[in-house]
């Protein structure tokens, strides 16, 4: 097999794992009593829970890909994810729901740091952006199902029916895993990567290295934890009229089902011109400041706007620049990655995304104690500003070090 060919099973692979995760981001937060739950902070606790147990975890999955074929880890991750899926469906109350969320948490762990690992061990300078962005943008294509599913179909059918149909999909996948993936260590990528590079001498945390993981925290803190959790809620603020197509009504969940799904349907296309550009550029981490700019006003707009149809151009234009974002930070922690102890640097980067991704709905559902949706933009949009200006002035130290070289 290619490596293209290699990245794309892997990323498939992972598409059918987060089915059901990315159902629970659309349904929960508006039909949180269905599961079960007696209050709102509840729906906080479990969409962040997942996140916060990967910190401790994906260091300790770093060190097993050190050891084991990603085939292994890959095995384990999907049956997790198919059980996890399948409660979500059958549990009723909270403390089910929280032991589901966290074995999804390992899963994950699993799947993302074994498919970064594949990336960087299958990939060169040359096509890193264009492989990353290739792998995010399919596996994402499991959101687009997640998400459309969870928007439309949960309304048509059941929670439990929806549910039950991707779990089978995670299980069914199990045989196919070994011949879909081929033979990668975790060791062998850092040893390739030590092979390539041996004339560096790179320390680890270097100034660049912690303004890469920081970005990774706040990409994880805005696109996979403030907007996804904060999505169905900010349509449902603005959405009064139903808008109905070929005589089926369209809801708050169908709609914002729909708006994350287009997405993940354009990610798998988008994406890879995105690491293209990466790729491209002699100047790689100043292309972080375009998704970052677009982010921040965009943020800040959806914070006061009211009217369903700027807001849904808003959030489309967001969106957009998420691709971006997402691919851009990924290929950076790659590249950093393949200069140093490949999978050191990518536990790293994992850990550092899943911190954001777990603050990111804890928080906002917080700020919902005291303040409106609008203060969780605004804190968002204030806290990028804050990462843009790191990169500028990061930028600005590294000409005048090479203009006295």
């Amino acid at each position: 097999m290619s490596s293209k060919s290699r990245v794309v099973a892997i990323a498939l692979i992972t598409a059918v794992a987060v089915l059901g995760d990315a159902m629970l981001f659309i349904v929960l937060p508006l039909n949180w009593e269905e599961f079960g739950l007696t209050a709102v902070w509840q729906v906080g606790v479990l969409l962040s829970i997942n996140r916060f147990v990967r910190l401790p975890i994906t260091p300790l999955i770093g060190l097993f890909y050190k050891k084991f074929d990603v085939r292994v880890g890959m095995v384990v991750a999907v049956s997790l994810a198919g059980i996890s899926t399948l409660f979500y469906g059958f549990s009723s109350g909270f403390i089910v729901l929280v032991i589901m969320r966290i074995l999804w948490g390992v899963a994950w762990s699993f799947i993302r740091l074994g498919g970064l690992l594949t990336v960087v061990s299958l990939s060169q300078d040359t096509n890193r952006g264009n492989l990353m962005g290739l792998y995010n943008g399919l596996w994402g294509l499991g959101g687009l199902t997640g998400m459309l599913a969870g928007g439309v179909f949960v309304d048509i059918f059941s929670i439990t029916a929806v549910t039950t149909i991707f779990a089978l999909g995670s299980f069914l996948l199990l045989p196919f895993i070994y011949m879909l993936i081929p033979k990668i260590e975790g060791n062998e990528a850092a040893q390739d990567a030590a092979d390539k590079y041996k004339n560096l001498d790179l320390t680890f945390l270097t100034p660049y290295i912690r303004l890469v993981i920081a970005t990774s925290a706040t990409m994880g803190f805005i696109v996979l934890g403030i907007f996804a959790s904060s999505l169905s809620t900010l349509i449902g603020r603005s959405y009064d009229e139903q808008w109905s197509i070929l005589g089926l009504t369209i809801g708050v969940l169908g709609l914002a089902g729909a708006i994350q799904a287009f997405r993940w349907a354009w990610e798998p296309f988008i994406a890879p011109l995105f690491g293209r550009m990466v790729d491209r550029s002699t100047n790689k981490q100043t292309l972080i400041l375009v998704p970052l700019f677009i982010s921040i006003v965009t943020f800040w707009f959806l914070g006061f706007l009211d009217m369903i149809v700027p807001l849904l151009i808003v959030i489309f234009i967001f969106q957009f620049a998420s691709t971006m974002f997402v691919t851009v930070t990924d290929t950076l922690a790659a590249g950093a990655a393949s200069k140093t102890d490949s999978v050191k640097m990518m536990t790293v980067h994992t850990v550092m995304v899943d911190l954001g991704a777990a603050l990111g709905p804890l928080l906002s559902f917080l700020i919902l104690f005291w303040f409106d949706l609008s203060m969780v933009f605004y804190v968002a949009s204030i806290l990028m500003a804050v990462l843009a200006a790191a990169w500028v002035l990061y930028g600005i130290k590294q000409k005048k070090t090479l203009s006295r070289v």
